[in-house]
């Protein structure tokens, strides 16, 4: 009987070895594997198995032929997509709601974290971040409502205070102007949402080591010093990691904030790209030039992704995958 090499014999030893581990590591392991089966089922069911859909922008959608059988027109619902003016001008009130948006998520919550870290009397500190965060359960038909009675010109409370602190002589239609929306989309947000992006960035203070506090104190380094020094770069991986998954939800806001607070008057700045696929699309019965418009969408925030977690990998060292 042939002999087997010596290098081919210690190939077929540790390709056993570790198969012998991934099998006792998959038997000790094998009721979190099972947790996991439903979290992996939902994800194929609903984020997987719908991409057959996209077959949908290459095709002329109709309800009563199956998928296979529908006419192909190849790139043609793209070509409408980048021939339309309107796209461009929603493709402009995304980006521009989507960077207000993605720099106010970040700058702020970790303001108010840093803050509300500072503070040592728990009741008061637990309290302020109940009531901070409470806001985020409420729907966006409710905020807009609330929004819309403080902006408005009858006994609005904003008119009031502006007026009686002399900023403004009448009432001004905040939510008729254009050139407000964005302003007010963003500063709706941060009232709904700062709280609850602050609880992460919360959650990572409080695995700070307090011995790196006790050793600033000791030298002299005052709280604005040990926030800098010592908080900061602590949760610096954290920050990191939120900011590239937010750049790749970039142009992916969403639509109830603008459609609510929206209207005819500022339709220019106030239609954002699902928006767009809603009315352009779906209630024109254009069902495969919104998949296409879709499909935009998902390309676009894979590469965003892609570029953002190439850059900050490359440049600090720090990245999702």
């Amino acid at each position: 009987m042939k002999a087997i090499p010596e290098s081919n014999a210690s190939m077929v030893v540790r390709s056993e070895s570790k198969l012998g581990r991934f099998v006792r590591r998959a038997v000790q392991n094998r009721y979190l594997y099972l947790m996991s089966l439903p979290f992996v089922a939902w994800a194929f069911i609903f984020t997987y198995y719908p991409l057959w859909g996209w077959l949908m922008a290459f095709q002329k959608y109709n309800p009563r032929v199956s998928v296979w059988d529908r006419q192909w027109v190849g790139f043609k619902n793209f070509q409408l997509l980048f021939q339309d003016e309107t796209f461009y001008l929603v493709m402009r009130n995304t980006l521009a709601m989507s960077f207000m948006s993605l720099i106010a998520a970040f700058t702020i919550p970790i303001v108010f974290a840093l803050l509300l870290n500072e503070v040592k009397h728990m009741v008061f500190k637990k309290t302020v971040q109940t009531i901070s965060y409470l806001p985020h359960f409420v729907s966006w038909a409710v905020v807009a409502g609330i929004v819309s009675k403080m902006l408005s010109t009858d006994n609005g409370a904003i008119n009031d205070l502006l007026m009686w602190v002399g900023i403004l002589d009448e009432p001004v239609q905040w939510l008729a102007k254009g050139q407000y929306f964005w302003g007010i989309v963003t500063l709706s947000d941060i009232w709904k949402e700062t709280g609850w992006n602050a609880i992460i960035f919360l959650a990572a203070m409080a695995g700070i080591a307090p011995e790196l506090y006790e050793a600033a104190k000791v030298d002299g380094a005052s709280r604005l010093r040990q926030m800098w020094h010592i908080t900061l770069p602590s949760i610096r991986p954290t920050i990191i990691i939120l900011m590239i998954l937010s750049i790749g939800n970039l142009i992916n806001i969403g639509f109830e904030k603008q459609f609510l607070l929206g209207n005819n008057l500022v339709v220019d700045h106030s239609k954002v790209l699902d928006l767009y696929a809603l009315e352009y699309g779906i209630k024109l019965n254009r069902i495969s030039f919104a998949t296409a418009i879709n499909m935009f969408n998902s390309v676009v925030a894979i590469i965003l992704l892609f570029t953002a977690n190439g850059l900050f990998k490359r440049f600090s060292k720090e990245s999702v995958f």
